[in-house]
C-alpha cells in the first residue's frame, strides 16, 4: 500500500452541529459485492460473543458527518464503531451520525481497498478530503484498519501525538485494536456459501470469535455427542 500526502499542512475548523433534513446523504453503490459481506461478517462475531450492547453504534456504509470550515462534510466507512451515543426518540432512524452531539467519538473506522481507488489512503487536505486525512485530522479517529482484499492484506493505524503510527502485527500476522481489546487478522474459510480472506476477531488468549452460525454448529455437535453419550449408557435421550 502507498501513502498518498498532501502538499500542504491545513488546519481545519471543525464544529459538530445536526445534519439538516433535507441534506442529501451519498447514495454510491458499493464498489464490490465483498464489502457489505466482510463488515457483516464483523458485526456478527462481536454479537455472537456478546459484545455488543445497546448503548454502542456500530455501522457499515454510514454517513459520518462534520463540518469543516463551515461546510457539511460525510464520509461512509466501510465499517466503523462508537462507544457510546445518545438513544434516539422511539420511531426514530438515524440516517447518519455526527460525532460529540449524538454521542461519543468513533474509536475505529475501517476500509476495504478497491482496485481503482486510493482515496482510503489520501491526505488530501482540501475538499473532498482524502479519507485518512478526514479519519485523522477532522474526526480523529483513534484506530483507523485498511484491509486489500486483492492482496490480501491489512494495516492497522493508531493515533499518536495527533497523527497516525502504523501498528505492527503480532507472530500470527494479527493488529492489536485496543479500543475493543481484540485482535484483527485475515482468515482463509467459507461463510454463507462464499470461501474467500475474511477479517475476523481473536481474543488476547488467541481464540477465534466465532460467527454466529459457528457457534450454533458447535452446539448442535455438542447435543450430538451427548446424545450419542447417553445411548452408550442405555438412556435415550429424544424425552429429554
Amino acid at each position: 500500500m502507498v501513502l498518498q500526502t498532501s502538499s500542504k499542512a491545513i488546519t481545519p475548523t471543525v464544529t459538530w452541529e445536526a445534519l439538516p433534513a433535507d441534506f442529501a446523504l451519498p447514495d454510491d453503490p458499493v464498489e464490490n459485492i465483498q464489502q457489505p459481506t466482510l463488515a457483516a461478517a464483523l458485526t456478527d462475531a462481536l454479537g455472537a460473543a456478546g459484545r455488543i450492547q445497546p448503548t454502542m453504534l456500530i455501522g457499515s456504509n454510514f454517513g459520518l458527518v462534520a463540518t469543516v470550515n463551515k461546510k457539511i462534510v460525510v464520509k461512509a466507512p466501510d465499517w466503523f464503531y462508537v462507544p457510546q451515543v445518545h438513544p434516539v426518540a422511539e420511531g426514530i432512524i438515524r440516517r447518519s451520525y455526527t460525532p460529540n452531539l449524538e454521542g461519543e467519538p468513533v474509536a475505529i473506522a475501517m476500509e476495504f481497498l478497491v482496485e481503482e481507488d486510493n482515496g482510503e489512503l489520501s491526505l488530501r487536505a482540501t475538499p473532498p478530503y482524502g479519507k485518512l486525512y478526514f479519519y485523522e485530522q477532522i474526526l480523529q479517529v483513534p484506530t483507523y484498519v485498511i484491509y486489500d482484499p486483492y492482496e490480501p492484506s491489512l494495516e492497522a493505524r493508531c493515533l499518536q501525538n495527533g497523527r497516525y503510527a502504523m501498528q505492527t502485527p503480532d507472530t500470527e500476522g494479527r493488529i492489536y485494536i485496543p479500543e475493543l481489546d481484540l485482535r484483527i487478522g485475515i482468515w482463509l474459510g467459507e461463510r454463507l456459501g462464499q470461501t474467500t480472506h475474511w477479517l475476523r476477531w481473536w481474543d488476547n488468549a488467541g481464540n477465534l470469535l466465532l460467527w454466529s452460525a459457528e457457534q450454533a454448529q458447535r452446539e448442535r455437535q455438542r447435543a450430538e455427542a451427548l446424545a450419542a453419550k447417553l445411548r452408550e449408557l442405555g438412556v435415550d435421550p429424544d424425552p429429554l
